[in-house]
């Protein structure tokens, strides 16, 4: 058995109802929970908590004690999560906090153009399904036209994926990413790739894999915490 513990960004009753999160949230909450329910039904409990809960992880973990042989999976949808909470991406989540340091080091060890400040902020994001036997690329994610829409697939050409893709490598072998589903955040300037962050889990943005992926990216997020094998990243054909 497994008990999934999944953090939010928002404040969260005894009963596990969210209050106070804005509807991505609700949405990312529930299509976790809709993965990990299709996919292991009878062998999970989740629980859903706020960031804040977790501030004392030893005084959580007494309140919320493990039963039998469960395991204890850190789930979370927000990063920012308490520097004192021990867990597989704890030291992935301090490194993508520190925004202007890996802009700097993109910048510095890679050559790329990177955002400054507010300028040149990143409007596409790149789905990495970092697996066990390494990263699968999923399609480009766009901006939609309303706050909190995404779509997916952004078409993009072999020439434009592959420094994207190098960039993608590089930057999560140099952070020793654990398997996980991750997000790089970036935008075009013509034909130059600009790196704005890399996301530790799937933002908002991975909304848009919803009914367009197979698996989607919150199905892939738990794969990844289970060591469930993934083959590969599909984009399922248009009604």
């Amino acid at each position: 058995m497994y008990k999934a513990i999944v953090i939010v960004n928002a404040e969260v009753r005894d009963t596990g109802k969210i209050i106070a999160a804005s509807p991505a949230t609700e949405q990312m909450v529930a299509a976790l929970k809709r993965a990990i329910a299709s996919s292991s039904p009878s062998r999970v409990s989740v629980e859903v908590v706020a960031n804040a809960a977790l501030r004392n992880p030893a005084n959580f973990e007494r309140q919320h004690p493990l039963a039998g042989d469960d395991k204890l999976i850190y789930l979370p949808l927000t990063i920012d999560v308490p520097e004192n909470l021990d867990f597989p991406a704890k030291e992935v989540f301090q490194a993508c906090k520190q925004i202007k340091k890996r802009r700097q080091w993109v910048e510095q060890k890679l050559g790329y153009a990177t955002s400054y400040g507010e300028e040149w902020l990143g409007d596409l994001w790149l789905p990495i399904v970092l697996t066990a036997k390494g990263p699968l690329y999923g399609e480009v994610i766009g901006e939609g036209a309303t706050p909190n829409f995404y779509e997916q697939p952004v078409d993009f050409s072999d020439r434009q994926r592959q420094p994207l893709y190098h960039l993608a490598h590089q930057l999560l072998s140099s952070l020793s990413c654990p398997p996980a589903v991750y997000l790089l955040q970036f935008r075009l300037r013509g034909e130059e790739i600009v790196f704005d962050r890399l996301w530790p889990f799937p933002a908002a943005p991975a909304l848009a894999s919803l009914k367009v992926q197979q698996p989607d990216l919150f199905v892939c997020q738990w794969y990844c915490a289970i060591a469930h094998p993934i083959l590969d990243l599909t984009i399922l054909p248009h009604n």
